[in-house]
């Protein structure tokens, strides 16, 4: 499509000249002159990403559910009972106050802390893709509806002309009727 007609449309649908739009709007115009239907944007399809992505986001998906603080409570239980049980017998591996349990603990959340945080940057990037598609769908359909009230506008003008000339022959028609009458 030519400037000029892109430029048209954005001043008609939006008030602005095409080349003052941000990059999204003039999206939004090219999708409109094309006729183009709008889509699923392929930034939002789902992506595999790396290994090391996945990683991440299966970690933050075990590591937020009910299932594992349930099982992490349970280990955490029996290493303490374990440990208090095996003491008499001095065999406990990690005797109180529990020192060994402290560094695996303080090592699992130093591990899980940045993984997890790493998949939620992710889904975050995903979210303002997500948000921005959403943006340009909502803004194409604000624009169409724009257009087809202008349309709907434009055929209910033409047809009240079109009834107003009607109604002016069949006046004139009555007029000379009843001219014609009065004159007989």
């Amino acid at each position: 499509m030519s400037a000029d007609k892109l430029d048209h449309l954005s001043r008609t649908l939006l008030g602005e000249a095409y080349a003052d739009l941000s990059a999204v709007k003039r999206s939004v115009i090219d999708l409109i002159a094309a006729e183009a239907p709008t889509g699923l944007a392929p930034v939002l399809a789902e992506k595999e990403g790396s290994y090391w992505e996945r990683l991440a986001d299966r970690v933050a998906a075990i590591g937020g559910s009910w299932g594992f603080i349930g099982g992490f409570s349970a280990v955490l239980a029996a290493w303490v009972i374990l440990n208090l049980a095996l003491m008499p017998f001095h065999k406990a591996f990690d005797p109180y106050p529990f020192i060994f349990l402290n560094l695996v603990l303080s090592t699992l959340a130093a591990i899980q802390a940045p993984i997890i945080m790493m998949s939620q940057n992710r889904q975050a990037t995903k979210d303002r893709e997500a948000a921005e598609h959403d943006y340009v769908v909502n803004l194409r359909a604000e624009l169409e509806i724009m257009r087809l009230h202008d349309k709907l506008d434009a055929l209910r003008m033409a047809e009240l002309s079109d009834m107003a000339r009607a109604n002016t022959v069949c006046l004139d028609e009555l007029r000379a009727e009843v001219k014609a009458l009065r004159g007989a």
